[in-house]
């Protein structure tokens, strides 16, 4: 017997390494970030002047560099919790401060005017609860990555089985990250729409009340709303209908994070209240429904995109398709009007003289 070989750690040794992980993580978060590989990630793709190629080899190397230089669940929390800084928490505290430091010009932007202004009188003035609205959706965001890192900790630590989602140096293809954002974008309209309706808004469900005394009490959407909710409602609303999708799948995380920017941008302009956004096509007919949905009272619109609201006939006002197509003829209506306004004073070619 080799006395010094290691015991394995008992199920409570096990069971504290799990306790005590996110807080070695988080210790010293600036190592990753900061170091040379995680810069070279985020940097070299951008702001070099090399060719296509010579820029995905630079992109596969400091992948591959960061992949085996850093713990893979470090590299995900990490990862996941930049994404929702930067796509939606960082976001939505500028349209805050804009509201709040140009208020005059917000009314003119916004689509319910005053109303939805965060710190107008209707919402309770500079004193009101929007602080508290901020703090509680910065902390469901916090509860989402901790809830991911628990699930990975569970299958690797824990269950001794292959992670949650996909974190290898090899890099996903092209049409592979494009099937997996479609198929997951679908799962979770499916789900959403499933959870929220018969789980959020269903008379006979324990949280009806939490949801309804919780995100429904807000008379207009501004983009911290989008997370606003108690902590077993957001459970259900937001990080089961994102997750869910990349863990049956079982994403790559390169496309998890492309996934949950998408989902991240979603949020932030569907929620921010305003009337002017970067693609009407989409993301107005979303904001509209989801401010149908917030301010009717949830009696309808209870999918993220509008897809299972149309299918099952639970739309509230025009449907995502009456949606498509109105954007579609007033952006034909503005293409058209600027063709003329190019046209005008434009000399008109001579007639040639037979």
């Amino acid at each position: 017997m080799n006395i010094f070989q290691s015991a394995q750690p008992s199920l409570l040794e096990r069971a504290w390494l799990v306790v005590r992980y996110p807080y070695d993580v988080f210790r010293h978060p600036l190592d990753a970030l900061l170091s040379v590989p995680a810069l070279s990630f985020l940097i070299i793709p951008t702001f070099s002047s090399y060719s296509t190629s010579l820029n995905l080899l630079f992109f596969y190397v400091t992948w591959s560099t960061l992949i085996l230089s850093n713990s893979p669940l470090k590299i995900e929390i990490l990862g996941t919790l930049g994404i929702r800084v930067l796509f939606y928490l960082l976001p939505a505290l500028g349209f805050l401060a804009f509201d709040a430091a140009t208020p005059n010009l917000a009314v003119s932007l916004k689509e319910h005017g005053e109303t939805a202004l965060p710190m107008g009188e209707e919402q309770g003035g500079p004193k009101g609860r929007w602080w508290k609205v901020a703090l509680i959706s910065t902390a469901n965001v916090l509860l989402g990555v901790a809830m991911q890192s628990g699930v990975e900790l569970l299958f690797t630590r824990i269950l001794h089985i292959r992670s949650a989602l996909k974190v290898t140096t090899t890099l996903p293809m092209p049409w592979a990250i494009a099937i997996d954002l479609i198929r997951g974008l679908f799962l979770r309209e499916i789900l959403s729409y499933v959870l929220h309706r018969y789980a959020l808004h269903h008379p006979d469900s324990p949280l009806t009340e939490y949801h309804m005394n919780w995100q429904h009490t807000i008379t207009a959407p501004f983009a911290f709303v989008a997370n606003y909710d108690h902590p077993l409602a957001y459970f259900v609303r937001v990080f089961l209908p994102t997750y869910l999708p990349a863990l049956l799948f079982r994403f790559h995380l390169l496309t998890y994070h492309m996934y949950l920017a998408v989902v991240s941008l979603e949020e932030t302009f569907a929620y921010s209240g305003y009337n002017v956004l970067p693609s009407g096509l989409i993301l107005g007919g979303i904001a509209r429904r989801q401010e149908r949905h917030l301010m009717g009272e949830g009696k309808g619109n209870y999918s993220c995109l509008g897809i299972m609201d149309f299918v099952v006939g639970t739309s509230l006002g025009e449907n995502v398709v009456e949606d498509v197509r109105e954007e579609a003829e007033n952006n034909h209506v503005r293409e058209r009007v600027k063709g003329r306004a190019k046209g005008v004073g434009r000399k008109p070619k001579p007639r040639s003289r037979s």
